[in-house]
C-alpha cells in the first residue's frame, strides 16, 4: 500500500467514521432519553405513542432507512439531505429507539422506596425525576449503552452504501486501486478494533465516575480486578438520604 493512499483515503475515512460515531451517539442519547423517560408518563398516550414508535425503529432495517432518507425523500419531499447527515439521521433513530428501552429499564429498576421520599419532601414529577431517580439510574445505563456504543460504531460501516466516505468505503477505494485485499481489510480490521477499544475505555471511567458519584465507588478486591462496593443496609439509607436532600438545596 502507498504511502499516498493511506494518507488520502484510510486516515480520512478514520476521522469520518469517528465523527459519524460522536454525532449519531448524540443523536441517539437525546432521542433514547426522551423517549426513555416519555415511556415512564401515566398518559396511556404518551406511552403509546413512544412505544409505537420503539416499535417501528427497532423493527427497521438501519441501512433501509438511511436509503429512504438518502433517495427516497428527495423524490417525496422535494428535499435532499447531506449524505453524512442521512446517515447519523438514520443511526440516531435506529440507535436511539434501543437506548430507549435501556433507560426505561434502568429507570423502572430504582427503588420506589427513593420516589416516596423524593414525594414526600413535595418535589414535583421534573424534580423527581432530575434529582433523585436520574442520578441513581444513570450508572446502571451506562454498561448497556456502552455495548450500544460500540454497536453503533460499527453499523457505521453501513454509510458506505449512500457514499460517505468512512473507512470502509476509503478501504473500498483503496482495493480497487491496489488490488491488496487482503492487507487493506487486515488494516481496518485493526482501525475498527482499535476505535471499539478506546471508546470502551472511556465508557468504563465515565461507569466508575458516575458510581462514585453516587457513593458505590469502586474498589481494587483482593483477586485484582475492580469492583463495586457492597454497602451495609446503614450506608444505603444515608446514601439515599444524601442524595434526597442533596436534591432538595
Amino acid at each position: 500500500m502507498t504511502a499516498g493512499l493511506w494518507e488520502n483515503w484510510l486516515l480520512p475515512g478514520v476521522w469520518i467514521t469517528i465523527q459519524l460515531t460522536l454525532f449519531s451517539a448524540v443523536f441517539a442519547a437525546v432521542v433514547a432519553f426522551g423517549i426513555g423517560i416519555a415511556r415512564t408518563s401515566r398518559l396511556w398516550i404518551v406511552r403509546f405513542l413512544t412505544g409505537f414508535y420503539v416499535e417501528i425503529f427497532r423493527g427497521t432495517s438501519a441501512l433501509v432507512l438511511m436509503f429512504w432518507l438518502f433517495f427516497v425523500m428527495p423524490l417525496a419531499f422535494g428535499y435532499q439531505l447531506v449524505s453524512m447527515w442521512a446517515a447519523v439521521l438514520a443511526l440516531g433513530l435506529t440507535y436511539g429507539a434501543y437506548g430507549s428501552e435501556i433507560v426505561r429499564g434502568a429507570i423502572a429498576s430504582v427503588a420506589p422506596a427513593q420516589r416516596e421520599a423524593a414525594i414526600a419532601l413535595s418535589f414535583t414529577p421534573a424534580q423527581r425525576m432530575r434529582r433523585v431517580i436520574l442520578p441513581q439510574a444513570i450508572p446502571e445505563m451506562i454498561p448497556p449503552f456502552n455495548n450500544l456504543l460500540i454497536e453503533l460504531l460499527k453499523a457505521t460501516a453501513l454509510v458506505s452504501a449512500v457514499s460517505v466516505a468512512d473507512i470502509t468505503f476509503a478501504a473500498q477505494l483503496s482495493r480497487l486501486a491496489t488490488g491488496d485485499s487482503l492487507e487493506i481489510y487486515a488494516i481496518i480490521l485493526v482501525l475498527y478494533f482499535v476505535l471499539a477499544f478506546v471508546l470502551t475505555r472511556l465508557m468504563r471511567l465515565l461507569e466508575r465516575r458516575a458510581k462514585a458519584g453516587i457513593g458505590q465507588a469502586p474498589v481494587k478486591s483482593d483477586k485484582g480486578p475492580l469492583v463495586t462496593r457492597k454497602l451495609s443496609a446503614r450506608q444505603e439509607s444515608e446514601q439515599s438520604s444524601n442524595i434526597i436532600t442533596g436534591g432538595a438545596q
